[in-house]
């Protein structure tokens, strides 16, 4: 079953931008994005898309600062392209929440509006 969301997502590479982008899910999109096979780290309300073997991955420092300011503790660092995502008892998603596209916006000094 495909679900149309709007993801936020942080690639690694700081040459490339913090965006918005609408994405039809299902496992195969979620597997793009992360490059590989797909973990992910939780938050209220939302969930933030890794490829579980990101070490391989270049470090994402702004979805690393992202996710703490969002109040998630972290063990071990980020690498890869993390995609976020709204998500809602029992399990499906939704667009990301406005609250991390206004902390994206102001961390990374960026206007994401849409």
């Amino acid at each position: 079953m495909n679900i149309s969301c709007k993801a936020l997502v942080v690639p690694a590479r700081l040459s490339h931008p913090v965006h918005l982008k609408p994405l039809d899910l299902d496992a195969t999109a979620l597997q793009r994005v992360a490059a590989g096979e797909i973990g992910y780290i939780a938050g209220r309300g939302w969930r933030a898309y890794l490829n579980n073997d990101g070490s391989r991955s270049f470090p994402n420092l702004r979805a690393e600062v992202l996710i703490r300011e969002a109040g998630v503790e972290l063990d071990e660092p980020i690498h890869g392209t993390a995609l976020l995502l709204g998500y809602v008892d029992p399990g499906d998603e939704t667009d990301a929440p406005r609250h991390l596209i206004s902390l994206a916006e102001q961390l990374f000094d960026i206007p994401l509006a849409a």
